[in-house]
């Protein structure tokens, strides 16, 4: 008897798609330190010439450093640290907002110019990581390489927020990053200023009470506390115990006591920076040059490289592989972000 054919469906296809990407950071001086960003979605669409969003959350396999053996009278010793989005629901949460608000923007001015069909194939919601990405500018971005050189890039422009000014009616656009504070100053790559998602996240967002739960005045009193107990006295103890404790937020926020600002994790007061991911030091006694680092999902796919090197180390470049994992995303493992 003849086995049936397995039925597989389009939807369950793992379609061809690049696994690996490598980058060449720039040479890093002794005792020097260089800084480069990585935006897989922008890789991706290179290396697979078909366009994929920025709004992903990309799972990562792990990376790869390569800094090769050193030569007579080198010595290669450093650092490589891997930083990211958070990986928070005030991550998730500021991005969903601040897109539909970018959306919202477009589709209002679209409507009320009555020119919907203006609006582009490829048009698409793209962010700078941290400030320092917004100074560099998504040119400066890293592009893979093979054999035969470096990739070309295409079009991969960064989206605005177009904030209106009370004094007149022009309105000053603003570009977008992900964590640290609003305005953190004009990006030489894009003449612009910009604001921060979870800054704006956090001056949007009401604030706990400074005591949850209120507890009543006659609370003490209650029949239900001495219901299950032979007397109110250790009750009343335990109570009183309760009014002072777990009645406050374990995160610090505005007017709770002790500080006078909203604190989010990303934002301008509370940890302003991108969240690490891995972080490993390499020497001469490296096997095989090659240090591995964890992988992990990396929202937006932005990734943010740290190479620092000592003193005693000779100027040297390393060598980056980023192993992504097949799935049915157009032939990786990924989520939208609005999905995080």
């Amino acid at each position: 008897m003849a086995m049936a054919k397995r039925k597989y469906s389009k939807r369950s296809k793992i379609e061809p798609a690049v696994q690996t990407f490598t980058f060449s950071l720039p040479s890093t001086p002794s005792g020097g330190t260089t800084v480069s960003y990585i935006d897989l979605s922008q890789v991706a669409s290179i290396m697979n010439r078909r366009f994929y969003r920025q709004g992903i959350n990309w799972a990562v396999g792990g990376f790869k450093v390569i800094t090769g053996q050193p030569g007579p009278g080198q010595q290669l010793i450093g650092s490589v640290v891997i930083e990211k989005l958070p990986n928070t629901w005030v991550m998730a949460n500021a991005w969903v907002k601040s897109f539909k608000a970018w959306q919202k923007m477009i589709r209002n001015a679209l409507e009320g110019a009555g020119a919907e069909s203006i609006k582009g194939k490829f048009l698409d919601f793209k962010i700078f990581a941290d400030a320092a990405h917004h100074q560099a500018g998504f040119n400066a971005n890293l592009l893979p390489f093979s054999s035969a050189g470096t990739a070309t890039r295409g079009e991969w422009v960064p989206s605005q927020f177009e904030l209106p000014n009370t004094t007149s009616n022009l309105s000053t656009p603003q570009d977008i990053l992900a964590v640290g504070p609003n305005f953190p100053g004009i990006s030489p790559a894009t003449t612009r200023n910009a604001v921060s998602m979870i800054q704006g996240y956090a001056d949007s967002r009401a604030l706990p009470y400074s005591e949850d739960p209120n507890v009543p005045d006659d609370a003490d009193t209650n029949w239900m506390v001495r219901l299950f107990s032979d007397g109110s006295e250790q009750d009343q103890e335990v109570i009183a115990e309760l009014e002072l404790t777990g009645d406050t937020a374990p995160y610090p926020y505005e007017d709770d006591g002790i500080n006078t600002d909203t604190m989010y994790p990303g934002g301008e007061t509370q940890l302003a920076s991108l969240q690490y991911h891995d972080l490993s030091s390499y020497g001469g006694t490296t096997i095989s040059g090659t240090t591995r680092l964890k992988g992990g999902n990396f929202p937006c796919g932005l990734v943010k490289l740290t190479h620092d090197t000592t003193p005693e180390s000779t100027p040297h470049n390393i060598v980056v592989q980023v192993d992504l994992i097949p799935g049915n995303h157009r032939g990786y493992l990924c989520e939208t972000m609005m999905d995080m």
